[in-house]
């Protein structure tokens, strides 16, 4: 699994995390269709706060509207070449680089357990099938190690964002997705995605720190 970390308040990226948010607030805005279709184009959600079923498993297809949405720059969303090929593996990550810097997306497909979050309901003993997320801008440590920001529509990736959607369907009954009101999608989206905090994100936006010397896992067709 690619190891990932969350957003802190000093980490410096290109495009800026000011930037990002913005561009992901206004095509949030944006975004048409009832509550339902709002949701389900930004985030890969459970049926209830149990997370025993997930609505859906097409993180294929959102992850092409998502990145073309979230595409100002000329070109649109860029989708390298298979990153699981070994031969011209950096070649491939100055690409990606050059892509998020001029204000693209990247569409990043990868085995279920390398590119998605340690508590994925997803996950599974033979890593079989894939997932897919989209990288937003680069970044670099203090100490010179480089990660990418990516946004994982996932909201079963890790600990923090169940957490964050049990929070956010609090109630007696809870309210479902498919009871979602217009601005509850809104709501719901934004804290997801863009947290509360102006300098950083909500649990769905993640450092993913890939190591672009080498290729990713292959993936096994379940």
């Amino acid at each position: 699994m690619i190891e990932q970390a969350y957003v802190q308040a000093d980490d410096t990226t290109t495009p800026t995390v000011k930037d990002i948010r913005e561009r992901i607030s206004k095509a949030v805005d944006a975004t048409t269709g009832t509550a339902i279709e709002r949701l389900k184009c930004w985030l890969q959600m459970p049926a209830d706060s149990t997370f025993a079923k997930m609505l859906d498993s097409d993180c294929q297809v959102r992850a092409r509207r998502v990145g073309g949405l979230l595409s100002p720059g000329a070109g649109g969303l860029y989708e390298p070449s298979d990153l699981s090929v070994a031969i011209g593996v950096p070649a491939k990550w100055t690409a990606v680089d050059k892509a998020v810097k001029a204000d693209r997306a990247v569409y990043v497909n990868g085995s279920t357990g390398h590119v998605g979050g340690a508590q994925s309901k997803f996950n599974n003993e033979r890593n079989a099938g894939f997932h897919v997320i989209v990288f937003l801008a680069v970044g670099q440590e203090t100490e010179g190690r480089g990660y990418y920001l990516g946004f994982d529509p996932d909201v079963s990736a890790t600990k923090e964002s169940q957490a964050a959607w049990k929070a956010l369907v609090a109630g007696d009954p809870e309210t479902k997705p498919q009871d979602f009101t217009a601005a509850k999608s809104l709501e719901v989206v934004k804290s997801m995605i863009l947290g509360s905090a102006d300098g950083g994100f909500g649990p769905l936006i993640r450092k993913y720190y890939v190591d672009t010397a080498k290729a990713f896992p292959k993936i096994i067709r379940a």
